[in-house]
């Protein structure tokens, strides 16, 4: 697939594993300059030198909460002394915390979830926009989820979270049509990446079982889609894309083979 991207400004939160890390790798053996932002300052460190293998045409790591405005406005600051122009943000932080029932829920799962993957979607869109505003063929490029169009049991904040950024990627679109930027959402079903550990705090057993007998989304399969959303002629714009493994027919609906222990 050949690409527009070599030299290409690239930004990615949530960059230092999972979808963030190899859609680090992915834009960078496309040429991009990627610029990459988490809280783990080291993992974020082995990522860009691992795109700097890859090919990028720069790597360049900070610090970056996107739960919290100072970090992100300071994260901000940072980026406009690399460039003068953005020409991809990919709002990829996220995460699920827990998976008790409304009735059983805890505030601080409740809140780190509002905050990331609601309220950091649009911190970090409004701090970088005007390094995006008068570079039409720009790409705003927003990870949502199934969960953001779909319900389950014990999903009900992450679900309603995933609603809303699936409603800020519309909006944004409106505001933003006759710029010339491009807003949309890759919306992921059934991956495999770090989420089911950080969701059920460390227990391997329940992470597992997850995606026992199934053939789950790599990270680089939802990577390669950025890649080529990103990558659309400045005239086309791809508005809302959702992806699944082909085990997964529906949220509830996932074929599972018999696992030989």
């Amino acid at each position: 697939m050949k690409t527009n991207l070599a030299g290409k400004w690239v930004m990615i939160t949530g960059a230092s594993s999972g979808f963030g890390a190899a859609t680090a790798r992915a834009f960078a053996a496309e040429g991009s300059h990627v610029i990459l932002g988490a809280r783990r300052v080291d993992r974020l460190e082995q990522v860009a030198a691992e795109c700097r293998n890859a090919g990028a045409a720069g790597a360049y790591v900070h610090s970056l909460d996107v739960a919290s405005t100072k970090s992100t406005n300071l994260f901000a600051e940072w980026v406009k002394t690399l460039t003068t122009k953005m020409d991809v943000l990919i709002n990829n932080a996220g995460g699920a915390h827990g998976a008790e029932t409304v009735a059983n829920g805890k505030d601080e799962d409740w809140e780190a979830m509002i905050q990331v993957n609601f309220l950091g979607v649009m911190r970090v869109t409004r701090a970088i926009l005007p390094l995006m505003l008068n570079n039409p063929g720009s790409s705003i490029l927003n990870i949502g989820s199934i969960a953001g169009r779909v319900a389950y049991e014990g999903g009900s904040v992450y679900c309603g979270v995933k609603s809303a950024e699936l409603m800020i990627t519309r909006s944004l679109r409106l505001e933003l049509n006759g710029t010339g930027v491009r807003v949309g959402t890759v919306d992921p079903g059934f991956a495999e990446t770090e989420f089911a550990m950080v969701r059920f705090k460390g227990d391997k057993a329940k992470s597992d079982k997850v995606y026992e007998g199934t053939e789950p989304l790599t990270s680089e399969d939802i990577a390669e889609t950025l890649v080529w959303c990103a990558s659309r002629p400045p005239h086309v714009c791809i508005d809302e894309l959702l992806i699944k493994c082909t085990d997964q027919a529906a949220i509830h609906k996932v074929h599972r083979r018999s696992v030989t222990k």
